[in-house]
């Protein structure tokens, strides 16, 4: 791991794998990830949210300037590049950020420029974007909801056109759309909520789709109509109740999928090295009930399309949330097994009315799971709960919401929540997680 300054992810691991560490430091940006899929729903960005802090930036007299230079540090931090895996991250560029010398540290080959429809556009910035465009640097126009005076100047300098659907008139929507694809433009549709949203965009031609709609029930049949849901939910149900080898055993063969899956699972872990697991017994042996049962959860939200782990939204959402509502609640006084465990399984299972596409309180209920995760999930109550209501608020950059769980979650901070966050991100689009997710390099059914 490269030697830098300023956050990190930690390699030494606490209670539960969650880093060891004293929180962010002053002038860091706490990081919100919000992602962009593509016109198969798949993953290839993320628009990454920053709150600056700039407490130790007294010596630059300019705010924006002392911010942009924390969000440029930022960016430049290991950790942020990790927490993106393979995928593009998406700026909110201000006007002092574009102007600043150490904006070329950023890589262009993995950042993209947003520039805020109300941004300040003179011949000093138009130049800069000339200069940037020059090195290959690559820009979107940010939120257009009507053409105006901005969006004319700066259109012929960037690649691509966010449009916020929600708020466009329909009218304007489809001919706004046809003109910039017919100039060339990449579109991007922002604010797409529902599944009959993103077809409408489809349809007119929109390239890229920024929203939570992919977290929602009505996915169900166009999306995981394949899984062996109800396999799943049986061994989930026999794990909860300590079974034996020879009951896993029987469960198991009971679908050969979830074999093969747990013979990958159990030759790519550590216990492997050295010889190879060749039967079933020694696969359940070798893996553990609690890595098996982890893997199962996570198996509920693979897409059924056979797509990597690091591509499929709703199974990054689902193993993110999960990591941080285990690295969190690691952090918090009298914090034991038990306790992590259920933070994971909050985490996990926080999405699952997208996987079944019934109601929330059904599912849960159908899952028997404990009183006290199923009201962390449906009410938010608990310590349980106000960790889930931060992660929501980190994924939608809701920095309110975000310092009213903090008042909750003593001696936890906006800043180290922000962090443990960007260490789960990255946990979850790698291919190569270690002790608890190995083997999940491909999801095939």
């Amino acid at each position: 791991m490269e030697t830098r300054d300023g956050p990190t992810l930690h390699s030494d691991a606490g209670p539960g794998g969650a880093a060891a560490s004293s929180g962010a430091p002053e002038g860091f940006a706490h990081l919100g990830r919000q992602p962009v899929l593509d016109r198969d729903g798949m993953l290839c960005g993320f628009e990454l949210l920053f709150r600056g802090n700039v407490e130790n930036h007294a010596d630059i007299e300019d705010e924006d300037s002392a911010t942009a230079q924390v969000i440029i540090r930022t960016i430049g931090e290991f950790g942020v590049r990790a927490a993106l895996g393979g995928h593009k991250g998406y700026l909110n560029a201000s006007r002092a950020m574009l102007l600043a010398d150490a904006i070329t540290l950023i890589p262009r080959d993995r950042f993209v420029f947003e520039l805020p429809p109300d941004i300040e556009v003179d011949a000093a910035l138009l130049g800069r974007l000339v200069q940037l465009h020059a090195k290959r640097y690559r820009f979107v126009l940010d939120e257009v909801v009507q053409p105006d005076a901005t969006f004319a100047k700066l259109l012929p300098y960037v690649e691509s056109v966010k449009i916020d659907v929600s708020r466009c008139s329909p009218e304007l929507l489809p001919r706004l759309a046809k003109v910039l694809k017919s100039a060339g433009k990449i579109l991007i549709a922002m604010k797409v909520e529902t599944q009959d949203a993103f077809e409408e965009a489809k349809a007119l031609g929109f390239d890229l789709f920024q929203g939570y709609f992919f977290a929602r029930p009505q996915m169900l049949t166009a999306r995981r109509a394949s899984a062996p849901r109800q396999a799943l939910l049986n061994l989930l149900q026999l794990l909860s109740s300590d079974p034996s080898v020879a009951q896993l055993e029987a469960e198991l063969k009971l679908t050969p999928v979830l074999v093969m899956h747990l013979m990958r699972l159990a030759n790519s872990g550590e216990e492997s090295f050295g010889r190879k697991v060749t039967t079933l017994r020694d696969a359940i042996i070798a893996t553990g009930t609690n890595r098996i049962t982890r893997w199962t959860q996570m198996l509920l939200y693979a897409d059924g399309r056979k797509v990597p782990i690091e591509d499929d939204p709703l199974l990054q959402l689902a193993a993110t949330r999960a990591r941080f509502m285990e690295l969190a609640v690691a952090r918090l006084p009298n914090a034991n097994r038990q306790v992590i465990d259920a933070a994971f399984l909050t985490g996990v299972f926080s999405l699952v009315d997208a996987v079944f596409g019934d109601t929330l309180e059904r599912t849960l209920e159908d899952l028997t799971l404990s009183r006290h995760i199923r009201a962390a999930i449906l009410n938010r109550e608990g310590t349980l709960g106000t960790l889930l209501s931060a992660v929501e608020a980190l994924e939608h950059g809701d920095w309110t919401t975000l310092d009213r769980a903090c008042e909750k979650l003593a001696p936890l901070t906006p800043s180290e929540l922000a962090e443990l966050a960007l260490n789960a991100a990255a946990w979850a689009t790698s291919a190569d997680h270690s002790a608890d997710s190995q083997g999940l390099e491909r999801l095939e059914d």
